[in-house]
């Protein structure tokens, strides 16, 4: 089964008297331990296709499956603890709150949740091990660089030990330095701990390390291609945006 399967997704915004059909029927199906970047130009329906699938809007029609639940049947309240335990939310602008220390960020959704504060700091103590940051575990966010901010917001989704981690635009606000740094974490994840992972990313070299690339156009898929070596489906699409 399909950890994540998405069936005739439809979202109709309205505004004043205008209706904007952002997808217009979408089918996709993530397997577990898969990483999945999706692209397409803006306004293709890249970022509400990712807020669907992670249960922070609900489809005009059309369902989603997470792991054989349908989050059609959750109210409000159902969606909210399920966004809390079971999907982990990578940001483009880290969504770190100022003051804490970069441990406190990573043990705060925690708490939040009723774990013990002890338990919940040990475990982003690991969290932040994980990804590289111990030695920066005590500093507040204004000390940190773009891509050390970012590897925080990294270990704050994988904190509770999600079942999915969707990542919207995660390199978007790095230098490309730390956007590879940034990148080579995800597909370390994916590696070393099976960790399903799903992308929205307007870089194609970014794209180039997942194992497959879901391209919209118009709010339709319209090419869902396992890799190459090297990245050649996310190239290929990459050249599509630019119009090359």
């Amino acid at each position: 089964m399909p950890v994540i399967e998405a069936a005739g997704l439809k979202k109709t915004y309205h505004t004043g008297e205008v209706d904007v059909e952002v997808l217009r029927g979408v089918d996709l199906e993530v397997e577990r331990g898969e990483f999945v970047a999706i692209m397409g130009p803006s306004g293709s329906g890249k970022s509400t296709l990712l807020h669907l699938l992670g249960g922070i809007d609900v489809p005009t029609s059309g369902r989603v499956m997470l792991d054989g639940e349908d989050l059609s049947n959750l109210g409000d309240d159902g969606r909210t603890l399920l966004r809390r335990r079971r999907l982990g939310f990578i940001f483009q602008t880290f969504n770190l709150l100022p003051t804490l220390t970069a441990e406190e960020n990573v043990a705060l959704p925690l708490e939040l949740d009723g774990v013990p504060s002890s338990e919940a700091r040990q475990r982003a103590r690991t969290m932040l091990d994980q990804v590289g940051m111990t030695h920066r575990r005590q500093h507040v966010p204004g000390k940190l660089s773009g891509g050390e901010q970012q590897r925080v917001g990294v270990a704050r989704a994988l904190a509770i030990e999600p079942l999915v981690l969707l990542a919207d635009e995660p390199t978007g606000n790095l230098d490309s330095a730390n956007g590879r740094q940034v990148t080579a974490l995800l597909r370390g994840l994916v590696d070393e701990l099976q960790q399903t992972i799903v992308m929205v990313t307007h870089d194609a070299a970014v794209a180039a390390s997942a194992d497959r690339l879901v391209q919209l156009r118009d709010g339709l898929v319209v090419r869902s291609d396992c890799q190459e070596p090297g990245g050649g489906a996310a190239a290929a699409a990459g050249r599509e945006e630019r119009g090359g």
